[in-house]
This record gives C-alpha cells, sequence and structure tokens, in this order.
C-alpha cells in the first residue's frame, strides 16, 4: 500500500514523521474521512470546506482546494490501482519544540491514507446500544474532527469489537448526542430529527448532506437537545457517517425498529446511491 505524505507518495514501510510533530505530541493536527466512489471523491468540496475551517481554527496555516487535492487522490489512486477506496485526509500541526506553542504552525505534516473498499451495495444494518460513557464536550466552540480520540475509544471499548452494533453517547446533560463513529438520526411521521452541533456533536459532512436531500423530500427537519425516550418512540432511525453511508437500525438495546425496511430510510438512501458518484457538494442539488 502506497500512501501521500508532504508531496511525495511512498510506500508505507516508508512513510514517517518527526516525534516532534506536534500532532503527535499534543495532539494538535485534524483529518476527514471520505470515500472515492469509482474514481469520484464523494462531496469532496463540503470534507474541504470543514478541513480548512479546522485548520485555521488550530492555527495551522494551510488550505486545501479541489483541484490539487483531486490531482493527489488521483495518483494515489493510481499506484495503488483502486477504483473504490476509503481516505485519511490527515493534517497535523508539523515539527516545533517541546513546549505549548502560540504561535501558528507554518509546516504542517500532509499525509493521505488509502484502503481499498468494495463497490458499494445496499442499505446496511446496525443494531445500537445506549453507552454508559459520556460524550465529552467540545474543547473549543465546536467539535472538531481531531487527533483527540479519547472519548470515542473509550466509547467503543465500553460497545467491543462487533462491527454490527454501534454504541450511542448521551452528552454530559443527558441529551442524545452521537454514534461512536456516526450521527443519528431517526423519523418520527414526515419528521426527520436529528442532535444539534450545541449537543456536543460532530456536524458531520454526511449529516448535513442527509439534512439537505431530506427537505427537498418534503421532511420538516428538527435540530435540537433531545432525551433518549424521544429516539425510543420514533418510527425509524438510522446511522451516517462518510464511510458507512446511510446505515438503517434495526433495534437499540432490544427495542426494535423497522430497520432496512423503513420507508424513509430508503428513501435517503436512493438519494445517496445516485448521488455519490457524481456530487462535489450537497450544494449541487
Amino acid at each position: 500500500m502506497f500512501i501521500y505524505i508532504n508531496g511525495e507518495i511512498v510506500s508505507k514501510e516508508q512513510a514517517a514523521i518527526s516525534p516532534f510533530d506536534h500532532g503527535f505530541l499534543y495532539g494538535l493536527g485534524v483529518f476527514e474521512t471520505f470515500r472515492i466512489y469509482n474514481g469520484h471523491p464523494f462531496l469532496l468540496d463540503d470534507h474541504l470546506e470543514r478541513l480548512n475551517r479546522s485548520l485555521h481554527a488550530l492555527m495551522i496555516e494551510k488550505e486545501f482546494n479541489r483541484t490539487e487535492t483531486t490531482e493527489l487522490l488521483q495518483q494515489l489512486s493510481q499506484v495503488n490501482g483502486w477504483r473504490h477506496s476509503y481516505i485519511r485526509f490527515n493534517v497535523s500541526a508539523g515539527n516545533g519544540e517541546i513546549g505549548l506553542q502560540t504561535a501558528a504552525y507554518e509546516a504542517p505534516n500532509v499525509i493521505v491514507f488509502q484502503k481499498p473498499l468494495q463497490p458499494p451495495d445496499g442499505l446496511l444494518e446496525k443494531k445500537g446500544t445506549w453507552l454508559a460513557t459520556r460524550r465529552n464536550s467540545p474543547e473549543l466552540n465546536e467539535r472538531l474532527k481531531s487527533h483527540h480520540y479519547l472519548n470515542s475509544i473509550a466509547g467503543k471499548r465500553e460497545v467491543g469489537d462487533d462491527p454490527s452494533i454501534e454504541g450511542i453517547f448521551l452528552n454530559e446533560t443527558g441529551n442524545v448526542a452521537e454514534g461512536v463513529v456516526s450521527n443519528i438520526f431517526w423519523v418520527k411521521e414526515r419528521t426527520l430529527y436529528t442532535p444539534a452541533v450545541a449537543a456536543g456533536i460532530l456536524n458531520g459532512v454526511t449529516r448535513q448532506y442527509i439534512m439537505h436531500r431530506a427537505r427537498e423530500a418534503g421532511m420538516e427537519v428538527k435540530e435540537g437537545l433531545f432525551l433518549p425516550i424521544e429516539v425510543k418512540e420514533a418510527d425509524e432511525v438510522f446511522f451516517t457517517n462518510s464511510i458507512q453511508e446511510i446505515t438503517a437500525v434495526s433495534q437499540i438495546d432490544g427495542q426494535r425498529f423497522p430497520g432496512k425496511h423503513g420507508a424513509w430510510t430508503n428513501k435517503l438512501f436512493s438519494f445517496y446511491a445516485s448521488d455519490r458518484e457524481i456530487l462535489w457538494s450537497r450544494q449541487q442539488n
């Protein structure tokens, strides 16, 4: 497997960064994960918009655009020989002295990891479970997709290794937050509900796409602070992230839901399936 690192494509065995990278020493770094479908990086513009905003928040002086990023991804995909793949686009602060730095970081390390994926199939299904571990509060005004992953690791350890089960965090005040690696949605009649960013969640790119598409389909979309009982009373529940797409929920701690038979879940998934080899941004719709 080959990866991209600071302008070069090298084998994973050759890849290296300095131990003085402040992404390693202090967790100062952010990343995006997304899929390439048959050569097309789905919603790349939206991922880069969030990445650039996050880099600005961390005072890392780097910005990415579609043209250079697409060229990079095409080169990496060609070397690896993959048309369908997982991408982790990682930017860490770069090298510095030991100690907390207040000045901006001018030479970040850029690493792009790629893994092969099978061509997409139909709607997937998972079970959910409420976690005892609480979602921590964001360290800045809004949660970044950052190197600070201990809270998510704690949640994953609580759930265990079964990939068919997703843990669901409540935040520190007991409101529904998000999955360990996903955002959560539920449907009641023609209304789509999802926790607000103020609940301490990551504002997922797929999350934003789903809300946009749901409104186009005539659904009312409500973001807010919700208690678990409101999920338990739902007609349908599903998770979203950029790798697993839309994943239907068949049950949460034994309480059953329609899962992949849910009407609205299937309708939204059909939009996703028709868009994934075409869209650069949700705003194209």
